[in-house]
């Protein structure tokens, strides 16, 4: 009796903990959403209550005047290609890893594992010379090729796991049946992956467009800001111009997409995650 009152009493404890934590990150993005709604009068001397009438305008002024949809155009132009490169490299290298043992084959996956330990912190310099030597400085494919070099470890080791809980049982038989390995790769391995690849794809897509700390270093131009810079410049000005119901809206305009993209694929995102976790 102690013990199941005990469980009873963690599992408690437990769901409190998590209603607190949800609480915390819910509020203030609430808080955040119906301010966006306010004019800047209402933000100031009633920041608890409710806008009297939604000010929509407020997000064509974020959209329009303060560049957001330029740089959420931007952000776009780098990230797509970047999402789609990672994933299929990955999947090239991590099918190969998984399914052909060979001298140092483990030795390949250890070195792109490595890769997930290195902080960005210490290649932003040798990236900044390496990219203007190479006259990618401050370019969209610029950016675009360090996104696909800092996706790469993890997206590998996880696709790696995933493609060893495929029965290897197709492999054979469709080699067996005359088909050859890119035929088995692209018609048979890819499409039993596609669950794993849609995860690593809705992952990458996440970090990328959250990604601050690389295009502030790579991407000086200001006409070519990503989304994060856009949002830290037009933070800046709007202590200067007072705008606060136009940052708001600014910022509920760049949480959409990521909000989006969660919630109708987050089944996806564990269904993956979870089945890429059950060998390594």
């Amino acid at each position: 009796m102690t013990y199941k009152h005990g469980m009873n009493f963690g599992t408690i404890l437990i769901n409190f903990l998590l209603a607190c934590w949800a609480l915390a990150v819910i509020f203030p993005m609430g808080w955040v959403v119906y301010s966006a709604f306010k004019t800047d009068q209402e933000i100031f001397f009633s920041p608890w209550t409710l806008p009297a009438s939604p000010q929509w305008n407020n997000f064509v002024r974020a959209w329009r005047d303060a560049n957001i949809g330029k740089y959420f155009l931007n952000t776009l132009i780098v990230i797509i290609p970047a999402i789609f490169f990672t994933v299929v490299l990955s999947a090239m290298v991590s099918y190969v890893i998984a399914r052909f043992p060979f001298p140092g084959n483990r030795l390949v996956l250890y070195f792109f594992m490595s890769g997930m330990l290195f902080p960005v912190f210490l290649a932003l310099v040798p990236l900044f010379f390496l990219l203007n030597a190479l006259k990618m400085f401050s370019t969209f494919h610029g950016l675009t090729v360090v996104y696909i070099a800092f996706s790469l470890p993890f997206t590998v080791f996880f696709l790696t796991g995933f493609f060893k809980t495929i029965p290897s049982e197709l492999h054979e038989a469709a080699v067996i049946d005359g088909a050859n390995q890119y035929q088995v790769f692209f018609k048979i391995m890819l499409p039993l992956a596609k669950s794993g690849l849609l995860s690593m794809a809705i992952f990458n897509f996440l970090g990328m467009w959250n990604q601050y700390i690389l295009p502030l270093v790579l991407l000086s131009d200001s006409k070519k800001y990503v989304i994060s810079q856009g949002l830290a410049v037009l933070a800046l000005e709007q202590k200067y111009q007072n705008d606060w119901s136009g940052l708001f809206a600014a910022i509920v305009i760049v949480m959409i997409p990521t909000l989006t993209v969660y919630i109708l694929f987050q089944s996806q995102i564990q269904k993956g995650l979870t089945a890429g976790a059950l060998k390594g």
